[in-house]
């Protein structure tokens, strides 16, 4: 099985179940025992199809004899497969894009009989109108995003950086690794990566980070299996380190920490000194948290399985720290994640409930001058400032504090951050410094 059909198959079930692209690609790149070149053409080929299906279709339209409402699902797919790699991607042979689909309308549309004739006719013409069509004018169809998600983010991030973001969410989004400074310094860690053949450079404003490109399988790298890094987004590296923590034997609990980035950025602000809880309400991500401290060699680490909303007795007043990153709309990281701009926002109507009791409960666990952190992945103000604001609203014993934030960045002087995509690149990100009064 090639790459096309394992890109396939990952549309197909994305369409037809609600898979998560990155999750299902995952399963599907093992089962079919792609190599590493096969796994990101598959992975190009998904994503870039799920960024850009808004798009492909304001161009199938215009090839189209018949109606775009009367094609099989499965040749839809076959179709914006075809196109995506006829329209979006440079090194891809006009032949090997149109017989491989055709092959694929052979073999997963039996039933429809005029299938590989008609993604054969389509695809052709295609190449021959290729640079001739109507391009799109609207965000909507030029970047793949629902209009009802584009006036959401736009009430956000305003008219003036709307575009901007919608382009960075189509874009590729850079590999940046955070260095386990507790073994390797960022020089001596960029020196043996560049050894394993992978190109990397410092991260332009983040400190300890490092930016890789032509890295293949990650964790086929010595490196990374000697636990010399993680990969982690420098917003969400930023969040832990507005919380400011001393190299000191702190308590520091984390309290939704799958994969365990922000747990693991905590110990190496604390050069390991710190004593960290991390909690996930999954077993299954409380393996991955332990997988992830034990390969970076972390001492004084626990990972438990934990729901953020219920009560702790015996963890009342006891942190230092409380790094509170809640489960969100995910809408700051569609460029890793592109199928959630087809989720509905109407779904995610009860979150900012959730997040208020889950950063209530936290705070209950926070000493008299310590600080909590609030943060999410998301772009939206009901979620972000709106669950800040009505928990001070209730916790007189908190204040914002300004975050001390790197010189690249305005001053700040509210305690409240947002990063939107395409101006730090960073993922969309929302951050918050609370300090419990003494």
């Amino acid at each position: 099985m090639g790459a096309r059909e394992t890109a396939l198959n990952a549309l197909i079930a994305c369409r037809k179940s609600g898979a998560w692209s990155n999750g299902v690609l995952k399963e599907y790149v093992i089962r079919d025992r792609l190599d590493s070149r096969d796994a990101a053409l598959a992975a190009r080929l998904c994503y870039g199809v799920l960024q850009n299906r808004n798009k492909l279709d304001f161009y199938l339209k215009q090839l189209l004899t018949g109606k775009m409402k009367d094609l099989h699902p499965v040749v839809h797919d076959i179709l914006h497969l075809g196109l995506y790699q006829l329209y979006e991607m440079d090194k891809i042979p006009e032949s090997a894009a149109v017989n491989e689909s055709v092959d694929l309308a052979k073999k997963y549309c039996k039933k429809q009989r005029f299938a590989p004739g008609l993604v054969n006719g389509v695809l052709r013409n295609a190449v021959k109108t290729k640079g001739s069509l109507k391009e799109p004018a609207s965000l909507e169809d030029r970047y793949s995003h629902p209009w009802e998600l584009i006036k959401l983010l736009r009430d956000y991030v305003g008219k003036d950086r709307i575009e901007m973001m919608l382009k960075a969410n189509n874009e590729a989004p850079s590999t940046t690794v955070q260095v386990n400074t507790l073994k390797i310094s960022a020089r001596q860690l960029q020196e043996q990566l560049e050894g394993e053949g992978v190109q990397a450079e410092p991260h332009g404003w983040m400190k300890d980070c490092l930016v890789l490109k032509d890295t293949g399988d990650l964790e086929k790298l010595g490196s990374f299996r000697e636990g010399l890094f993680y990969v982690q987004d420098p917003a969400a590296k930023l969040s832990v380190l507005c919380a400011q923590l001393p190299e000191k034997e702190l308590r520091i609990l984390d309290c939704c920490a799958a994969p365990g980035g922000k747990s693991f950025a905590a110990a190496m602000e604390t050069g390991g000194k710190a004593c960290i809880t991390s909690c996930d309400v999954h077993e299954h991500k409380v393996g991955l948290i332990r997988k992830g401290a034990d390969r970076l060699g972390l001492e004084n680490h626990t990972a438990r399985l934990q729901d953020a909303t219920v009560f702790v007795p015996e963890w009342e007043d006891a942190f230092d720290a409380v790094i509170a990153d809640v489960p969100c709309s995910g809408y700051g990281i569609i460029r890793k994640k592109p199928d959630i701009r087809y989720k509905k926002p109407a779904d995610m109507a009860g979150l900012p409930e959730l997040q208020l009791q889950i950063l209530k409960n936290q705070a209950r666990y926070v000493k008299k001058g310590g600080v909590l952190i609030y943060s999410t992945c998301t772009l939206v103000r009901p979620e972000n400032e709106g669950v800040v604001e009505a928990f001070l609203s209730e916790n007189e014993e908190f204040c914002l504090e300004p975050l001390p934030l790197p010189e690249v960045f305005p001053k700040n002087e509210t305690g409240m951050l947002a990063l939107v995509p395409g101006e730090y690149d960073t993922d969309g990100f929302f951050i918050a410094r609370l300090r419990r009064k003494q």
